[in-house]
């Protein structure tokens, strides 16, 4: 009987293969998404893993405070070692060769018309000598190696983009001062660029522009001798050099290294994207759900026969669920080639914005095909078996029934008491979450609030849609006339049906309204913090983590019309308090003028005596935990400098953000016990307009000033509201463009359930047009039917969205994020484009109903 079953599915899939279309575009677009995701981020991997591979020497010597060449530097230039060492490495046995280079991060690179030639995409800018091992990645494609001061050598993907060509003028801002140079020689990769700019100059050149000292290098790249491994050539530099005196790394722990730097990030953006693809996957669960529940209803005539001439409740389950089986493979196999597809517009897109990636890099991991066919075909036939033992349970005597009865009216009372008990678990929980007074505990409460409401109110979505349904009816359709509630009564003679198809919609639009409220209340709150807060008047700082340099400083001390100028820099120390804990922080080194340009609020003394000689202030959270008062005395270990006593002369108030828990020295203070050579640059300069100076002149002279350095940006508070507003609407745009995968499949629940909807109803909808309803009162019955599922589904996600979002600021509270602000222009904006979209999804199974043949209607059974 299991080849009658297997013949019985495969003839029901072919039958009804239209009927199943959408669903399997659902299921397409989940798995390309998931099989899009893991091909992206697999030939991301790869592209940086055949870089580090190319570009490591056998073994790079590098000093031993270096951070990791991946990171801008704080004091403007790398960490540095002599010239020396070159020499002793060459000497180390099995060294082939050991050369000297020379990188920095620190710098950026503008054209003639002082354009910022740096990727946009967060890859770095690189400046560096011109040397051997990066023969290994790089190929001259156009003019020669710089040979002096006055020349530089580009990269071919930055010249592209940036229209330059041979003798057209760079100008390097580095810490030492502006390199000008002409462009000589144009360098081409041989592997795929993730998106850096990187200029070279001769050696003497970058030793002395880029790092202050020539004779230095940032490291050194080491060759072994053919026979010998680079861990053995490791162990023999170590012994020419002695023991942890410098960093070595094999080519195998500098590649893992960087890739361990960049996979943490590629991991994020992985599981976060594969986040929406789980949500999307949900949204479709429903889509199938109402395909197959509406499908057995409308053969529950054949399943009888079937039953009648032997078949088993056994059989007619797993007939059902074979076709469930087939959609899926049908949909994953689509969507597999799909997320191939997909993968390869991202890489174009990232290509677009700067970062270029090669089909020829391209990764499909067996692994990749193998996840997207099992998600799948286990999530459709997960989603059909419900409707699979509902088709089991249809007895013989349903042969003598008409097909495509409505099912049931109304929802089961278990089903209604188990979504109301649901639902209150979840109102309890994200209640317990407002109410908590430290986030940890809250932010579980929250977890579990959102997903037993989410629970509930999707299984309690048919009671809800009796009663909310007749609402919307009462405003949206009761205009229409009798058409309007023939649309209400077909919206609600199947509740469970209507839920569903509105509950997946729900979900998308719930998160949407959810982040909405989330991010219009951290971008509230952070605007009352600088108002409360901030009293400079203009804000410099860069984008991309570059410090200020000292002739950018310079140029704004030297500005007329400005009343003071506050460099702040962060320096590290190892901080001591009065009870023996100690702990390495970062202390804000800031000038006196710093009490003026932020309102700190004071628990005891006053902010500008922090400033005094030899003393400090402390935050109201740290004085609290060890004991401290004011006149108490810290030992202080300036990281590379001296060890000295400060006395506590302000604690400041921990409440609020900005500069949380930031202890303060004054710049003297850290100029006279960090040598010169360690003491970081400052990351932003604070300056306001003198009294009766015109602001927008004084505006205008800080960009003005600022005007040659274009790495920093020039802002007004109402700039920095605006940019902090932008940065967070970026993300939320990026977010929901991501969620609409799910809308999209939501959209494709509607379509598909009036679809089926209008099939079940064939023969009603031929007798209503023989006694006089029009193509036209038909069309328009249908869209007002879908436009009232969607407004359903809208207003249930909206309104949980809300709740979610509400209860979420309640928890950033506890971050000092107070304000509370609910963007009612994007949430009614949302509702009202739900109708649209419900009336979008009507059209084609309108049109199709409208040009229906009414006498094969009133036939059909």
């Amino acid at each position: 009987m299991s080849n009658t079953v297997l013949k019985t599915s495969r003839r029901n899939f072919v039958a009804h293969k239209g009927r199943m279309a959408l669903s399997a575009v659902a299921v397409m677009l989940s798995v390309a998404f998931v099989c899009g995701t893991l091909v992206f981020t697999d030939t991301m991997n790869t592209t940086f893993d055949k870089l580090f591979a190319v570009t490591s020497s056998d073994v790079t010597v590098s000093p031993k405070e270096a951070k990791g060449g991946e990171e801008v530097s704080d004091r403007g230039r790398p960490e540095t070692l002599d010239g020396q060492v070159v020499e002793k490495v060459a000497e180390a046995e099995g060294v082939q060769g050991a050369e000297g280079a020379v990188m920095s991060m620190s710098v950026t690179v503008v054209n003639a018309k002082n354009e910022n030639m740096g990727s946009t995409t967060g890859a770095p800018t690189i400046a560096g000598n011109w040397n051997n091992n990066e023969l290994k990645s790089m190929k001259i494609t156009a003019g020669h190696a710089p040979r002096g001061p006055t020349e530089v050598m580009i990269d071919a993907d930055t010249a592209k983009k940036h229209h330059l060509a041979l003798g057209d003028e760079l100008r390097t801002i580095a810490v030492t001062g502006d390199i000008r140079a002409k462009i000589t020689g144009i360098t081409t990769f041989t592997v795929t660029n993730p998106g850096a700019t990187i200029v070279y100059f001769d050696t003497a050149t970058a030793q002395r522009q880029l790092l202050g000292e020539p004779g230095s290098f940032t490291h050194v790249n080491v060759t072994a001798k053919d026979g010998v491994s680079d861990e053995q050539l490791k162990q023999n530099v170590t012994s020419a050099l002695g023991a942890d005196t410098y960093k070595l790394q094999t080519a195998k722990e500098a590649a893992d290294a960087n890739r361990k730097d960049v996979g943490s990030f590629m991991n994020v953006m992985k599981y976060v994207m594969l986040g929406f693809a789980g949500i999307a996957f949900l949204v479709g669960i429903f889509l199938i759900f109402n395909t197959f529940s509406m499908l057995v209803a409308q053969r529950t005539r054949e399943i009888g026969l079937m039953r009648a001439i032997g078949a088993d409740s056994g059989q007619v389950l797993k007939s059902v669920v074979l076709e469930a089986y087939l959609l899926g493979l049908v949909g994953s196999v689509l969507g597999v080639g799909a997320g191939i597809g997909l993968a390869v517009g991202l890489m174009e897109l990232m290509g677009q914005m700067g970062m270029e990636l090669s089909t020829d890099d391209l990764t499909i991991a067996w692994t990749t095909p193998v996840i997207g066919l099992l998600l799948g075909i286990k999530v459709t036939a997960i989603a059909a078996f419900i409707p699979a033992r509902r088709a089991g349970k249809v007895s013989p005597m349903a042969a003598l029934r008409e097909s495509g009865t409505p099912g049931d009216k109304k929802a089961g009372i278990v089903r209604a008491v188990l979504g109301l008990v649901l639902t209150g678990i979840g109102g309890a929980g994200l209640f317990l979450a407002a109410a908590a007074e430290k986030a940890g505990p809250g932010s579980m409460w929250l977890g579990l609030g959102v997903v037993f409401t989410l629970i509930g109110f999707i299984v309690i979505g048919p009671l809800l849609a009796a009663g909310v349904v007749r609402v919307l009816s009462g405003v949206v359709l009761r205009p229409f006339g009798p058409v309007g509630r023939l649309a209400e009564r077909n919206a609600l003679r199947n509740p469970r049906r209507t839920g569903a198809t509105a509950a997946a919609l729900m979900i998308g639009l719930a998160l949407v309204a959810c982040l909405s409220v989330v991010g219009s209340s951290m971008v509230a709150s952070a605007t009352d913090e600088l108002d409360r807060s901030v009293g400079a008047d203009y804000i410099v700082n860069s984008q991309t983590g570059q410090p200020v340099l000292p002739q950018a400083e310079q140029a704004l001390r030297a500005t007329q019309g400005l009343d003071h100028v506050t460099a702040y820099r962060e320096v590290e120390a190892k901080v001591t308090a009065p009870d023996g804990a100690s702990e390495t922080v970062e202390l804000g080194a800031t000038d006196p003028t710093y009490a003026q340009d932020i309102r700190r609020k004071m628990v005891a003394g006053e902010h500008a005596a922090a400033y005094g000689k030899g003393s400090m202030s402390v935050g109201s959270e740290y004085a609290t935990a060890h004991g401290i008062k004011l006149g108490d005395e810290l030992t202080v270990a300036f990281t590379g400098g001296n060890t000295v006593k400060l006395k506590v002369a302000a604690i400041t108030s921990d409440e609020g953000n900005l500069d949380k828990t930031m202890k303060y020295v004054s710049t003297a203070v850290a100029q006279a016990n960090v040598p010169a050579d360690r003491l970081p640059l400052p990351f932003m300069l604070l300056t306001s307009a003198k009294d009766g100076q015109s602001d927008a002149a004084a505006y205008e002279a800080v960009k003005a000033a600022m005007a040659e350095y274009p790495q920093y940006m020039v802002r007004n508070q109402a700039d920095y509201k605006q940019a902090l507003k932008d940065q967070v609407g970026q993300l939320l745009n990026m977010v929901y463009g991501l969620l609409g995968l799910a809308i999209v499949v939501a959209i494709l629940g509607v379509v598909n359930t009036l679809a089926l909807s209008v099939v079940e109803r064939t023969r009603e909808i031929g007798l209503m047009r023989a006694i006089g309803l029009s193509r036209r009162q038909l069309r328009r019955m249908i869209r007002l039917e879908s436009v009232v599922i969607a407004l359903f589904g809208a207003l249930l996600g909206l309104g949980l969205g809300m709740g979610w979002g509400v209860t979420a600021q309640q928890l950033l509270e506890l971050q000092d994020l107070k304000v509370l602000e609910i963007p009612w222009p994007t949430i009614l904006g949302v509702f009202a484009a739900s109708a649209f979209v419900g009336l979008f999804a009507a059209l084609v199974p309108a049109f199709r109903a409208g040009r229906m043949n009414v006498l094969n209607a009133i036939a059909s059974e």
